[in-house]
C-alpha cells in the first residue's frame, strides 16, 4: 500500500507514533542531574501547561474563530507538544551538535504524536493523502467534464430516475471533481472557490438528469473539507457503483468568505451569505448544469455551521429546498452568544435577527412540504442539546423530520457517516432512486 494511504487515526501508524513519541519524551528527560529533575523539568511542565491554557484563552476568549470552545483533549495534547519542545530547548546548551540534532528529532516526534492524537479526536484526516489533499488532490477540468449539451434521461413525474435509467455503454466508472468559481453576482459576496462532483451517470451519453445536493462545510473551514476529510468523492462513487452510476451532483460552495470568517449564513452587516447561497449559487448551477428541477430535486446538507445553515436554507427557501440534512448543527446561527450575534451582525437590532432566526420563524410558519434529518454525536454535549431543540422546533412546525444519534462527539467520526448513512434517504426524497 502507498504510504500516503496508511491510516492516521487507527491501525499501526498511530500506535507506532505513540511508541516513538513516548520513547522520545523518555530520552529527552533522561539526565543524571538533580537540578534538572527538581527545577528544570517542573518549570518546563508548568510552562507547557501555561502555553496550552494561553492558547485556550486566545482561541476561546479573544480570537473566537468558532462558537464552541476548544476541547480539553486538544489543550492536553497542546501541552504535551509544548513540553517536548521545551525539554529539547532546555537541553541544547549541554549537548554536542550531533545530539542536538537527535533532540530536535525527539521534539518533532512529540509534536507528531500530539498532532496524531488531535487528529484522532476529530478524525479529520483518515490518511496522509487526505491531509495533503490541497496539494496532492486532483481537480478535473469542469468544462470538459460537464461536456456539451446531450440527450438527457429525466425522472418521471412523481417517480424516480432509477425507474427509467439504463447505464449506457462507455459510461465512466467514477465521477469527476472540479474546482470552480461561483461569483456573487447578486449578493456581492466575495466567496472562495467552490467544488463540484459530477457522478458517472451525468458524464454518460445520454446523461442522467440527476438531483443536486448543496453541501456545506463547518467553520472554520472551506469547501474542500468535504473532499479531503469527508471523503465525499469516494462516498458518492461508492453509491453510484451500486446504482447504475446514479448519484447526486454535489456542489460545495463557500458560504464563509474565508476559512475563519462567519457571516452566519445570513444577510447582515457581515455579508450577504444567504443571498449568495439562494440566488447566486442556484443561478450558476442552472446556467452550467442540467439538473433535476427544484424544489424536489434539490437538497441541502452540512456539518456544524453548515448543518445550522442547511436548516436555515430549508426554513428561508422552502421553494428551493424540500430536503435537508443537518449534521451537528446549532439551534440558531451564533457568534458565541445571542447578544454578540445581534450586536455584530444586526447592529443590536434583536427583532431583525428574530425575523431570520430559524427557530423563531418556525414558531410562526408551517412547513409540511419540507423533510429533514437531524444528526448528532451521542457524546456531543455542546451541540447535542441544540440539535434536539432544533428538531423539536422543526417537528412542531409540521416538517417531516427524523432525529439520529451516532457514536462520537463533534467530529468527523459523526459527520462522515451522518451524510453517508442518509444517502438512500436523500435519493428517495430527490427522485433519484426509489425504495
Amino acid at each position: 500500500m502507498n504510504p500516503l494511504d496508511w491510516r492516521l487515526y487507527d491501525g499501526p501508524v498511530p500506535v507506532l507514533l505513540q511508541i516513538f513519541g513516548c520513547a522520545a519524551i523518555v530520552a529527552l528527560l533522561a539526565r543524571r542531574d538533580r537540578r534538572w529533575w527538581l527545577v528544570w523539568v517542573p518549570v518546563i511542565a508548568l510552562v507547557a501547561i501555561t502555553v496550552a491554557l494561553f492558547v485556550g484563552v486566545i482561541v476561546d476568549d479573544w480570537w473566537k474563530p468558532f462558537p464552541d470552545p476548544l476541547p480539553r483533549d486538544v489543550l492536553k495534547w497542546t501541552a504535551v507538544a509544548a513540553f517536548g519542545v521545551g525539554l529539547a530547548a532546555a537541553r541544547m546548551k549541554s549537548l554536542t551538535w550531533r545530539l542536538r540534532g537527535a533532540a530536535v528529532l525527539g521534539a518533532l516526534l512529540v509534536v507528531a504524536i500530539s498532532a496524531s492524537q488531535v487528529n484522532a479526536f476529530y478524525q479529520e484526516y483518515p490518511t496522509l493523502r487526505a491531509a495533503l489533499g490541497p496539494w496532492l488532490g486532483r481537480s478535473d477540468d469542469f468544462d470538459k467534464a460537464r461536456g456539451v449539451d446531450r440527450q438527457t434521461v429525466a425522472a418521471p413525474p412523481e417517480g424516480w430516475l432509477s425507474q427509467v435509467w439504463q447505464p449506457p455503454p462507455g459510461m465512466p466508472k467514477n465521477g469527476t471533481v472540479s474546482e470552480v468559481s461561483i461569483p456573487g453576482t447578486v449578493s456581492k459576496f466575495k466567496a472562495q472557490n467552490g467544488w463540484v462532483y459530477l457522478p458517472p451517470a451525468y458524464l454518460a451519453t445520454p446523461r442522467a438528469q440527476v438531483p443536486v445536493l448543496i453541501l456545506l462545510a463547518g467553520q472554520p473551514g472551506e469547501p474542500r473539507d468535504w473532499i479531503d476529510a469527508g471523503q465525499v468523492v469516494d462516498m458518492m462513487d461508492g453509491y453510484a457503483a451500486k446504482h447504475g452510476g446514479l448519484a447526486p451532483i454535489v456542489v460545495m460552495p463557500d458560504d464563509l468568505g474565508g476559512p475563519f470568517d462567519n457571516p452566519l449564513c445570513l444577510d447582515s452587516k457581515l455579508g450577504n451569505s444567504e443571498t449568495y447561497l439562494t440566488r447566486d449559487v442556484p443561478a450558476w448551477i442552472n446556467a452550467n448544469l442540467k439538473v433535476s428541477p427544484a424544489p424536489r430535486g434539490w437538497a441541502v446538507a452540512g456539518l456544524s455551521h453548515g448543518g445550522t445553515c442547511s436548516l436555515q436554507m430549508a426554513v428561508r427557501k422552502p421553494d428551493l429546498f424540500h430536503s435537508f440534512v443537518d449534521i451537528s448543527g446549532q439551534d440558531e446561527p451564533s457568534l458565541g452568544s445571542r447578544k454578540e450575534t445581534v450586536d455584530k451582525a444586526f447592529g443590536g437590532d434583536a427583532a431583525a435577527f428574530a425575523r431570520v432566526n430559524p427557530l423563531d420563524v418556525l414558531k410562526a410558519t408551517r412547513y409540511p412540504q419540507v423533510s429533514g434529518i437531524f444528526v448528532v454525536g451521542s457524546g456531543d454535549d455542546e451541540f447535542g442539546p441544540q440539535q434536539r431543540n432544533a428538531f423539536a422546533g422543526a417537528k412542531a412546525a409540521g416538517m417531516d423530520v427524523q432525529y439520529e444519534e451516532l457514536p462520537g462527539g463533534h467530529s468527523w467520526q459523526v459527520w462522515r457517516p451522518g451524510l453517508a448513512n442518509n444517502l438512500a434517504w436523500l435519493a428517495r426524497q430527490t427522485g433519484l432512486v426509489g425504495p
